[in-house]
């Protein structure tokens, strides 16, 4: 399907030189930034879900699991919260992605957290020990 003359120059106003101007070199550049531009949309999409992978994995990792485990009991447990979704709770909501981490320790059977796991400078281990009890000395 060809594309008019207009719509070609007015896609290649951007381009430097005689690009700009002259229809047949406009009509190759103009044609090779939009394969360009398909292409980058799918690359997009790739490098996003990699930073999402990459902040989940992160977060999971300072409570002790690992990103393949938190993901396999998430779908086990029927939790249907996407990957964008999760690396926004793990970075804006720690205590509720702790929460989710706990179900999925929990109903995996596992016991506490190994040692080390949270302590870090996260938001969670100064709430931690905030909320725990004082102990009775007698």
């Amino acid at each position: 399907m060809p594309i008019n003359r207009q719509k070609i120059l007015q896609l290649a106003s951007g381009f430097r030189g005689r690009t700009r101007n002259c229809i047949n070199i406009a009509r190759l550049r103009v044609e090779k930034a939009l394969q360009h531009a398909y292409v980058g949309r799918k690359l997009k999409k790739r490098y996003w879900r990699s930073v999402w992978i990459t902040r989940i994995n992160a977060g999971s990792r300072e409570h002790g699991m690992s990103y393949s485990t938190l993901i396999t009991g998430l779908k086990q447990e029927n939790v249907q919260l996407n990957r964008k979704v999760l690396s926004e709770l793990a970075m804006a909501e720690p205590f509720s992605f702790r929460a989710l981490v706990e179900q999925v320790r929990f109903m995996r059977g596992g016991g506490p957290p190994p040692p080390g796991a949270g302590a870090g400078s996260g938001a969670g281990s100064a709430h931690q020990a905030a909320a725990a009890p004082p102990s009775s000395q007698q």
